[in-house]
């Protein structure tokens, strides 16, 4: 008989993953006592504590904690696998693909296509979404492989580098630093910026220019990379992207100069990634295979 359910398996996962009810609530839309009662039903059931709880203090795994959530996780990724094969037909094998979303419009098709050229037999489908999403996608086994960059990371996921990205410079014509041919981010320093409003991507580029000692004002905080395209068309400040799409003008058809970034730390490996350093299940390692292979 099973006394713990799946739904109390993903609670507890949760609140490892975000280091607090609160915030593992607030994840899931639940409410906090459902999740503290879970999480007490199961420590019941299991006879250790999962969690330190300190006062004041994020709840931190104990050993044993850690253990439980890391087969906790593997468990959730089966029965996820398990209830979109039932979903798509008997016996029938799916893939699910994530990428991130600045990355999708130059990669997402290429892959799809590679993926359904090699693996016919597969239902391949995807997800764009951010860099906190793919990796949750990753952790809890909605996504089998990512397409982003390596951006937090840690050693519990598997990684290929597929190609190295470096920055550009987005500004508009009339910018003091348009007759440039190429810039440094000391260049930039001086001048505001325009943002992205996904977290990760916007402390990327903060630490960049931290790493050289400068804290510049942030003018916008954009929602998309068209946005931040748009915004300094139209000289509302400079943008940094890792993306850069080859039309050499906005939505609303403004010019745009894109100027290298000379830095060479600021460099950003694009990978293939998923969740585990171990080996995986055979149609994972064929998947990997055939993106690897995606933009040589």
């Amino acid at each position: 008989m099973l006394y713990i359910s799946l739904r109390q398996y993903e609670y507890v996962c949760a609140i490892g993953r975000h280091g607090s009810l609160s915030a593992a609530a607030q994840h899931l839309n639940v409410s906090q006592p459902a999740l503290s009662n879970a999480l007490t039903r199961v420590e019941e059931q299991l006879g250790y504590p999962l969690f330190a709880r300190r006062r004041g203090a994020a709840m931190a795994l104990t050993p044993q904690g850690r253990s439980f959530i890391e087969e906790a996780e593997s468990l959730l990724a089966s029965a996820a696998r398990l209830e979109n094969a039932a979903e798509s037909g008997a016996g029938k094998a799916r893939l699910r693909l994530g990428c991130f979303v600045d990355l999708a419009p130059f990669l997402l098709a290429r892959a799809l296509r590679q993926l359904r050229a090699e693996m016919p037999d597969v239902a391949v489908s995807y997800r764009v979404d951010s860099f906190e999403g793919l990796i949750s996608g990753l952790i809890d086994g909605r996504i089998d492989l990512a397409l982003t960059y390596g951006l937090s990371m840690d050693a519990t996921f598997t990684r290929h580098t597929l190609f190295t990205s470096s920055p550009r410079a987005l500004l508009s014509p009339d910018h003091p630093l348009a007759t440039n041919s190429q810039v440094s981010l000391q260049d930039l320093a001086a001048h505001p910026l325009i943002l992205s409003e996904e977290g990760l991507s916007a402390q990327h580029v903060l630490g960049l220019f931290r790493q050289i000692g400068e804290s510049p004002t942030v003018a916008h905080r954009a929602a998309s990379l068209e946005i931040q395209r748009s915004l300094a068309a139209h000289n509302e400040g400079v943008a940094i992207s890792y993306a850069n799409p080859p039309a050499q003008v906005s939505y609303d058809g403004m010019p745009l100069l894109t100027l290298p970034v000379t830095d060479p730390f600021a460099a950003e490996p694009v990978v293939l990634a998923r969740h585990g350093t171990g080996p995986t299940d055979a149609q994972i390692a064929a998947a990997e295979r055939a993106l690897k292979g995606l933009v040589t």
